[in-house]
């Protein structure tokens, strides 16, 4: 039985509240509160397991009390719940971990509470099914990084991306951050953009909200992806600042359970501010000198910032291309690089041009390819789960799969 700790100002809404955790048979109501400001008090008598916050009594006041109480109990998960997107988005901001909207169901509560719970390391039942981000605030993020110019960086984001959002019990988007020469939005062939782009978003960052975000993202109908693209004009790029990269992104946790963003290859700030972010980072690299020796390079740089090396998952793409292999085995690329290649992307170039002068994902145009099955098994692979569809998860003779895992 986990205990809950609830503040809401609301009579009516308190109640309301307390009513719907009463029909949770493994949470127990510890502790309730009527001011923001006794809540301390209150969590340092009663030690809950999950604390919830309303938002809309007094918003300024609220995310006060959760900036504190992120601070001195770091560890302890916060719920915040809300009519206000934009204050949900800040308590995101200032250190909540999960979200529901008004008006909150029971069947959203649950799937809330057992994310909430099973992260935290408490025992909350499973979920029957899978939540999406905008019932739970539930939401992974991915970076891919090239070593190099032309080592398939962008060619992975988009295939990746897609073969997430084939997944019905998926929301996935697709943000490309290369701003000045990026293209995943020819890769994929969509309608709806509107002619906005993420630099019309840093251009009403203080106005934006989840209508005007929904507006820039294009679907991909098929397979369902949302594309976030660059800016349609290279001058704009200087208009794109860290800040709005982090505002951006942060908002779009609320509506997808998978973000992949694809990035540029200089380590601009808003690449920076991505990497961060993320809770995985794809380094891309081929078998030869140059991508390798990037490789090494990147760690070290990325090493210099907490936790960003730790987030790393090394990549070969297009194996078996004798066109860049240079004589340099697995086992030796390892040795160069000081961590293990997490997955291997076998060489399938009638597969991938075919499906990009398509203008279709491989999920979609060559679906049982091989290209398309190790990324595939890579998705499956990044997330902890079993691999399966023709991926051999040890990447022996027939098959690409893991080669050492962190």
């Amino acid at each position: 039985m986990q205990r809950v700790a609830i503040v809401d100002p609301t009579e009516s809404t308190r109640e309301s509240l307390r009513t719907l955790l009463l029909g949770v048979d493994f949470v127990w109501l510890e502790a309730e509160c009527a001011r923001y400001e006794y809540f301390f008090e209150v969590i340092q008598a009663s030690t809950p397991d999950l604390v919830i916050v309303t938002l809309d009594a007094d918003k300024n006041k609220a995310l006060q009390m959760i900036g504190q109480l992120s601070v001195e109990h770091p560890k302890l998960p916060i719920l915040t719940i809300s009519h206000d997107h934009q204050a949900l988005l800040q308590s995101l901001q200032k250190g909540a971990k999960y979200f529901l909207t008004h008006p909150v169901g029971l069947e959203d509560m649950l799937a809330a509470l057992r994310r909430a719970l099973g992260e935290a390391g408490g025992e909350a039942p499973s979920a029957g099914g899978t939540a999406s981000a905008r019932q739970t605030g539930a939401s992974s993020m991915i970076a891919v990084l090239g070593s190099r110019g032309g080592v398939g960086t962008t060619t992975l984001a988009v295939n990746m991306a897609a073969t997430l959002a084939s997944d019905p019990t998926n929301a996935a988007a697709l943000i490309d951050l290369d701003l000045a020469l990026g293209d995943a939005d020819i890769a994929l062939e969509v309608n709806g953009f509107e002619n906005i782009s993420i630099s019309d978003l840093a251009r009403n960052i203080e106005r934006l909200d989840m209508n005007f975000l929904k507006r820039a993202m294009a679907k991909h109908e098929p397979t369902g992806l949302a594309i976030l693209r660059h800016p349609l004009e290279i001058a704009e790029v200087g208009l794109i600042h860290e800040q709005h990269v982090e505002r951006v992104l942060n908002l779009l946790k609320i509506s997808y359970t998978h973000l992949v963003l694809d990035l540029s290859k200089c380590l601009l700030p808003t690449d920076l501010m991505a990497l961060r972010m993320a809770d995985m980072i794809i380094l891309v690299a081929q078998l030869e000198l140059s991508s390798l020796r990037n490789v090494v390079r990147l760690i070290h740089c990325l090493g210099g910032e907490e936790n960003l090396a730790d987030k790393i998952r090394v990549v070969i793409n297009r194996q078996g291309a004798d066109s860049v292999e240079e004589g340099i085995s697995l086992k030796k690329a390892e040795e160069v690089i000081g961590k293990p290649i997490f997955w291997q992307v076998p060489n399938d170039t009638k597969a991938v041009i075919g499906a990009r002068v398509a203008g279709h994902p491989l999920v979609k145009h060559a679906p049982k390819s091989r290209v398309q099955q190790s990324i595939y098994g890579l998705t499956q692979a990044l997330y902890g789960k079993p691999v399966g569809g023709g991926t051999d998860a040890k990447g022996s003779k027939g098959g690409w799969g893991f080669f050492g895992k962190r």
